[in-house]
């Protein structure tokens, strides 16, 4: 007979023998490495599993994140979790040297139009999606932003026959680097700066915001809650 393999003893996460800094710098190790092998953003509570119990989780990401600055990548808070990111002042060099052709997430227009309505008239079913757009949305064009998990079916719709509705994913909020739906931008400011109504959207019109702009909105709707 085999010998039987030895259980594997539980992580210490409170590591009481070290001193105070050591402890510290552990800490942060395992939960950059946590980081950076994981495909998707890691949850607090993931972290929480391989740190102490008294251990800030926050504090830790923020001196990760210290460490990080003049480096290519960058720690981002997305979907929820946390993930690392090359900086966006690099993404010119990185398609020079590996090209973007192979992005299977890589969006049509009609796609991209389809997905920003869903994600900002949640939920919403492919009849109303049909309505809006004045032309039938597809089964096929639904069925490729499910594959690429952008969206997923949503509650039943209270219209007859109960259709499914749909909604965006936590995929979604990744790919487009948001931590919530909050992240996007308003809408009634779009509407408001004339970038994006219902009208240009029915139209096929879905304007990207210049940094500049979006910097300018982000800007002023802060200053609006401050001022509220």
């Amino acid at each position: 007979m085999g010998r039987r393999a030895r259980p594997k003893a539980d992580l210490d996460t409170e590591l009481a023998d070290l001193p105070p800094e050591l402890r510290w710098r552990e800490w942060m190790g395992r939960v950059e490495a946590v980081i950076f092998a994981s495909p998707g953003p890691v949850t607090r509570e993931a972290l929480a599993r391989v740190v102490g119990r008294d251990c800030s989780i926050d504090l830790l990401i923020d001196d990760i994140r210290d460490e990080l600055r003049g480096r290519p990548y960058e720690l981002v808070s997305v979907a929820g979790g946390w993930q690392h990111r090359t900086r966006k002042n690099f993404a010119e060099a990185i398609r020079a040297a590996i090209g973007a052709a192979g992005d299977h997430k890589a969006l049509s227009q009609t796609e991209a139009l389809i997905l920003a309505c869903i994600a900002y008239y949640q939920p919403i079913n492919r009849s109303e999606l049909s309505s809006f757009f004045g032309k039938e949305v597809s089964r096929d064009t639904i069925a490729r932003l499910r594959g690429l998990e952008f969206v997923a079916a949503g509650p039943r719709s209270p219209q007859l026959g109960a259709p499914y509705t749909y909604v965006t994913t936590k995929a979604f909020l990744s790919h487009f680097s948001l931590e919530t739906l909050r992240d996007l931008p308003d809408m009634e400011m779009l509407e408001e700066a004339g970038l994006l109504s219902k009208d240009k959207m029915l139209a096929g019109e879905f304007p990207v915001l210049a940094s500049d702009e979006a910097d300018q909105l982000e800007a002023d709707r802060d200053e609006d809650d401050h001022v509220t």
